[in-house]
């Protein structure tokens, strides 16, 4: 876990960026959605235009949407206090090596990425409650990284398009 100075948010997804620029940027697409499960449609839709913009084959998309939904969906259930309203922001940007999604929340400090990743070999009666959400996020995304800056969530889930040859990246 990274946590970053007051006033740093800003300059660290201006760095995420100045990657995309780059590497010329082909997409950079924004939502903000409430803490409310009922917006999940919504997320998928703005997956489904991200996927579909980029021309990502339907596999692709099905894992991204299961990568984000997991992820935004933890953050609608706990980062905020019950009966709290909260917004979470989704950025995606995009160039023609990776596929970059942060996601961003005023809520509770919570750093996914600490959590250990859910016992798959025990069965589920065995397996604690908790873990396969994160888990399942590590196994379709290519890294994820997450910081707290200005008392915010920054969680950044990227996806290579093609593979990086020396000086690409």
């Amino acid at each position: 876990m990274k946590i970053a100075r007051s006033g740093q948010l800003k300059k660290s997804l201006q760095g995420t960026l100045d990657i995309m620029e780059q590497q010329d940027a082909r997409l950079i697409r924004s939502i903000t959605l409430p803490n409310d499960t009922q917006t999940i449609p919504q997320l998928a839709e703005f997956v489904d235009g991200v996927c579909e913009e980029l021309d990502l084959d339907m596999g692709t998309a099905m894992q991204l949407n299961l990568a984000l939904e997991e992820a935004v969906v933890n953050v609608m259930d706990y980062a905020y206090p019950a009966g709290t309203r909260g917004d979470i922001l989704i950025e995606a940007q995009a160039n023609d090596v990776r596929l970059i999604f942060t996601i961003i929340d005023k809520g509770f400090p919570f750093d996914p990425t600490a959590k250990e990743d859910a016992d798959v070999t025990l069965s589920a009666e065995e397996r604690p409650i908790g873990g396969l959400g994160i888990y399942l996020v590590r196994q379709i995304m290519d890294s994820i990284n997450y910081e707290r800056v200005d008392d915010q969530n920054v969680l950044t889930l990227c996806k290579q398009l093609k593979s990086v040859t020396a000086g690409e990246a």
